[in-house]
């Protein structure tokens, strides 16, 4: 008896774009706040991801979280894209090493709030209840990189945050 996996880009797609919102819902919830907003969002931020993902035109996913009195930013998270990875079939997301840096970046604010911001290269297709955002000043924060965290099929995406420098 011979069985044979066959995973299309679809399933790549699919299993990154989930994989990125769940990672973002562990992060906000374990920074502290209220993941409510970015659940009742799922469907539309679903759409966007694998519409992007699957065009090859997401280049970045970012959590950005701010001071609603002062706009100022609190911290923030980025999912780097990688297309045509060197995988090797398999598919996986480090979430031991997200919960590390989330313990390590430190609680935000409990007032603090958030917003998902998808960064697309030029010429992206139009998706309902997505338009163009600018992002919020990095001055003062460093990047912290931790490399890969998911991947499937070539398909993946490497986290990283921002926090206050000092």
């Amino acid at each position: 008896m011979t069985s044979v996996a066959v995973y299309s880009y679809t399933h790549s797609v699919t299993y990154v774009a989930d994989n990125i919102l769940k990672s973002f819902k562990d992060i906000i919830r374990l920074s502290g706040l209220d993941p409510t907003q970015l659940v009742e969002d799922w469907t539309t931020n679903m759409l966007a991801l694998k519409t992007w993902l699957a065009s090859g035109h997401l280049t970045c996913v970012v959590l950005e979280v701010y001071n609603p009195k002062t706009d100022a930013l609190v911290g923030r998270w980025d999912v780097d894209v990688v297309y045509g990875a060197a995988g090797d079939g398999n598919f996986w997301t480090d979430t031991d090493q997200i919960r590390y840096h989330i313990l390590k970046a430190g609680l935000w604010p409990s007032q603090a709030r958030y917003r998902l911001i998808l960064r697309t290269k030029d010429g992206r297709p139009d998706v309902a209840g997505w338009g163009s955002a600018a992002l919020r000043s990095t001055a003062g924060f460093v990047r912290h990189s931790l490399g890969a965290t998911m991947e499937h099929n070539g398909l993946g995406g490497s986290a990283a945050y921002w926090r206050k420098a000092g």
